[in-house]
């Protein structure tokens, strides 16, 4: 059954093209992440999917809700976690939570609240100002925000940013506790640990959906070589492969260098070549998640300049 079903969205803000024809799908339960670099169009997609913004052209279901017609249905049932924290900072934790109890008319008052308190395991610090959380705390209230009104569609816009790794973690192992339950989640993040928890991922560069798939299946459509070179002359190896045929990408590791390619043939003769007159030994190394997006930046104008 698929919570989210969108078909050819389109969004423009002028004369600039956001979402550029997007098709997507997702399951009940499942945990879909997007990714892209900023300004591919990933905050817009999650706006129209969730009834706050309204798609120039294309169509789609979420909820079984029309996007086009239904979106106050949709709303109800979705919890969306933005970018930046966006509560009351001379508020408290509690004091937060019950104001947005009372937009959603949710009765008992208190009762929600304690229940949510104890769910995200916030009661000890209730009466804590929001604005003296750290980020992982703020993070917390944020997601029992979300939650409380039991919605069956969680969109997170890169909800650990300016966390720490143990909050992330954390925070992804009750987002793993809840689509067991049957919660599904559609996330947004630039880390490549998330995307990997992730069960299907999505990349959009330039509104464009480049592709889609389980991580295994992405990194099998990127078809890249990989190999890792070792020893002394590492320093000397990456300023000769840079300008090789073959070569899409270097990258340090330690003491080790990480060169990746498209063209397995002229990757292998590259390295190959360099181990010849550098002190340096080699052995195939596995693409990463990262690897593969990193490539993808390097073929769009999303690239660094």
């Amino acid at each position: 059954m698929s919570v989210i079903e969108v078909d050819n969205l389109v969004k423009r803000f002028g004369d600039k093209t956001a979402v550029d024809h997007v098709s997507m799908s997702v399951a009940k339960g499942e945990i879909a992440g997007f990714l892209g670099p900023n300004g591919s169009g990933k905050t817009t997609t999650i706006r129209v999917i969730c009834g706050l913004l309204t798609p120039d052209s294309g169509t789609g279901q979420v909820l079984g809700h029309d996007i086009l017609s239904e979106t106050a249905q949709i709303k109800r049932q979705v919890g969306y976690m933005t970018q930046r924290f966006s509560f009351y900072e001379d508020l408290s934790i509690e004091e937060n939570l019950t104001f947005v109890a009372r937009l959603y008319q949710m009765d008992p008052i208190r009762k929600v609240v304690r229940n949510a308190l104890e769910d995200l395991g916030l009661s000890s610090r209730r009466t804590q100002l929001a604005g003296t959380l750290s980020g992982g705390w703020k993070q917390r209230l944020a997601l029992a925000a979300c939650l409380m009104h039991e919605p069956k569609l969680l969109l997170l816009d890169e909800p650990t940013a300016g966390v720490d790794p143990k909050a992330r973690r954390e925070f992804w192992d009750e987002i793993h506790q809840r689509a067991t339950a049957g919660l599904t989640v559609l996330v947004s993040t630039h880390y490549m640990d998330e995307a990997e928890r992730c069960h299907r991922v999505s990349y959009i560069s330039q509104g464009k959906l480049v592709t889609s798939g389980t991580v295994a299946e992405v990194l099998d459509k990127a078809d890249l070589a990989t190999f890792v070179l070792e020893g002394a002359g590492v320093n000397e190896a990456a300023r000769q492969l840079e300008d090789m045929k073959g070569v899409d990408q270097v990258a340090a590791f330690g003491v080790s260098l990480h060169v990746v390619g498209r063209d397995h043939i002229a990757l292998k003769r590259a390295v190959d070549r360099v181990a010849q007159t550098t002190d340096v030994t080699i052995r195939p190394g596995e693409t990463s998640l990262e690897d593969v997006f990193i490539q993808f930046m390097g073929q769009t104008a999303d690239a660094p300049r």
